[in-house]
Order: structure tokens, then C-alpha cells, then sequence
């Protein structure tokens, strides 16, 4: 089989394309033949060594993916041989990810995609639509798991709404019936925040984004989910409402940030951290389910005409999809194993 793999760390040269045995897959694995892996700032950033990179003699990069099972473990009982899947965490923990034939990964990893989820929503999952879930499930008072219903009367506020994780949570939120604001800084990244389901649209280099949250929402924010805290925390305490959530899982804007004490605490205000790789089975589980019911709902479609540019790369081409998520391209980035 082809594969992409790289053995120390650099820019995207340093990915080159092999030919490799396919692996079979252990106890509680199955081996996924990919049809299309899904490229995130994660992997450009594992790739260069930004962020935590496992001591591997050699790895295939990407965490997310989609295509058919062609070969499972023993003690495997939920998946079978044919069954089309959505990955995630594919390479988290493990040598080899989604940028190649055929991956091995444990069973919990690979989740079944819904008769007519074309395989491209699939490779646009993972971690994008997992860390918007956490993003929406950490407020004070619920809801843990998202549902139809579970989030109405509530209003989310999503930073950054035409980014890929931004883009999940107006789905996700609008599912579960949350009112959705979300920030942008364009017209154009303006329609593509309400083709994915936002209510209203505040654009942060032209307008007073408290100012205008609260004529959206005079009773505060219930939940913020927020790429760039560090420039936005003072916003976000003024606009939070009573026992609100902020939920950052980025450093875009900078390394560290301040909140005014005195709106945050009088507040109740809960702020949290997301890290997708570390919040544990539990969440992780629970985010797989909640997303394949909304997949089952038709209400995490992509492409341009859904707020989700795809942009798409060969399998050779993998370097060139690092470079397009690495210098921001917007939507999501592809790749056609």
C-alpha cells in the first residue's frame, strides 16, 4: 500500500510517499481501508514539533479520516468487514494516522457513518466536530450530551465561526437548539458562518462586539466557544452571562491571556480549557455518539453551499495539504486517499 510518512521533524518536506506491508490489525482493532483523510492544525503542528510529538521511528501523519473496514481483531464485535466508517484520534498515541492506504486503529476509534453520509462529512469529524462538542458540554449546569432540544433557550456565542471548528459548533449548537452567534471578519466568512446555521453574525474588525452581543443577547452569553481567548477574554467576561461557560481550545492571537476579575467571578463564570487528546474515553465516547445522531439528522453537511470549503489534495499531494491548513486556508482541507 502507499503511505505518507515522515521520521524526524521538520517542514513538509519531510513527509515523503512509501510503499508499505498493511498492518493486521490486534486484539479489539480493525484495519480501515481510508478513501479520504482529513488534515487539521494538529498535524502540521505534531508534524514540526510544536506540539507533543510520541517517539516513533517513523509516522503517518493525520488524526481523522473515513472509508470501509477490510479486516478486523479479535474481540471486535460492534464492526465488520464492509461497514463504512468515520476515524478519529487515528494517530493519536500510535505511529501510523490517516494519510495512507489502509490504518489500523482500535475499534472505539472508528465509528460507523450513517447509510448516505458521504465519506468527505465523514473525513471532516474527528477532531474539529469532538472538540466543539466539548466546547458546548462543560457549562455548570449541562447538558453533558447533546440531543435535539438540549440546548434551546440558550445562546452560544462561536468565535471564529467560518473556521472548521467553529463551523461544527453552529451545527452542533443549532442542533440542539441553542440561538448561535457567531464572530467573523469578513462578509464572505459571514455567509459561510450562516450557511452553517448561525442566527447572527458580529464582525470583530468592524463592529463593538460587546456592544452588539448584547443587543443580541441582553441577558448574556450561556456558552462561548472561543479560538482566541487571549484576545478576547474581556469581551467574553462582559458578555458571558450568569454561570456561563467559556470554552477555549487555542492559543491563536497568543501564548497567554487576562480576564477582569471582578465581571468573571461575580459571574460564576466557568472557564475551561479543551484539549481534545486529553479529556479521556468518557468524553470521547460521548462526543462519537452525539455527533453520528446528528449525523443521522442530516445536520453536519459540508462543502461551500453548508459554510465548508473543501479543498482537496491527492495522497501525494499530502505535503501541499499541510501547507494549505498551515497558511489558513479557509474550510477544510482534504485529501483523496
Amino acid at each position: 500500500m502507499k503511505a505518507i510518512v515522515y521520521s524526524s521533524p521538520g517542514d513538509s518536506s519531510v513527509l515523503s510517499l512509501v510503499d508499505r506491508d498493511p498492518a493486521e490489525p490486534g486484539q479489539g482493532e480493525v484495519r480501515v481501508r481510508v478513501e479520504v483523510s482529513g488534515v487539521n492544525p494538529t498535524d502540521w503542528k505534531a508534524r514540526v514539533g510544536t506540539t507533543r510529538r510520541d517517539d516513533f521511528a517513523e509516522i503517518v501523519p493525520n488524526q481523522d479520516g473515513a472509508g470501509v473496514v477490510d479486516a478486523v481483531g479479535d474481540g471486535v464485535t460492534d464492526l465488520r468487514v464492509g461497514d463504512r466508517v468515520w476515524l478519529h484520534l487515528a494517530q493519536h498515541g500510535r505511529p501510523t494516522g490517516t494519510a495512507q492506504e489502509q490504518v489500523v486503529v482500535p475499534a472505539a476509534r472508528a465509528v460507523r457513518l450513517p447509510e448516505g453520509v458521504d465519506m468527505a462529512v465523514g473525513a471532516s469529524l474527528g477532531v474539529p466536530a469532538m472538540t466543539a462538542h466539548r466546547a458546548l458540554t462543560v457549562h455548570e449546569h449541562g447538558p453533558a450530551r447533546l440531543h435535539p432540544g438540549a440546548l434551546e433557550g440558550r445562546t452560544v456565542l462561536v468565535a471564529g465561526g467560518a473556521g472548521a471548528v467553529g463551523h461544527a459548533a453552529i451545527q452542533l449548537a443549532r442542533w440542539a437548539g441553542a440561538t448561535v452567534i457567531a464572530t467573523i471578519s469578513s462578509p464572505a466568512k459571514a455567509t459561510l458562518a450562516r450557511a452553517a446555521g448561525a442566527d447572527h453574525t458580529v464582525d470583530y474588525t468592524s463592529e463593538d462586539v460587546a456592544a452588539r452581543v448584547r443587543e443580541l443577547a441582553p441577558d448574556g452569553v450561556d456558552h462561548i466557544v472561543e479560538v482566541s481567548i487571549a484576545a478576547n477574554a474581556e469581551v467574553d467576561a462582559a458578555i458571558a452571562a450568569d454561570h456561563g461557560s467559556i470554552a477555549y481550545y487555542a492559543d491563536d492571537g497568543g501564548e497567554t491571556f487576562a480576564m477582569p476579575i471582578r465581571p468573571s467571578f461575580a459571574k460564576n463564570l466557568r472557564i475551561q480549557g479543551v484539549l481534545l487528546y486529553t479529556v479521556g474515553a468518557e468524553a470521547w465516547e460521548a462526543a462519537a455518539a452525539d455527533i453520528t445522531a446528528a449525523l443521522e439528522d442530516g445536520a453536519l453537511p459540508v462543502g461551500e453551499e453548508a459554510g465548508l470549503p473543501l479543498t482537496w489534495f491527492s495522497l501525494a499531494e499530502t505535503a501541499a495539504a499541510h501547507d494549505a491548513v498551515e497558511q489558513g486556508t479557509v474550510g477544510k482541507v482534504l485529501i483523496r486517499v
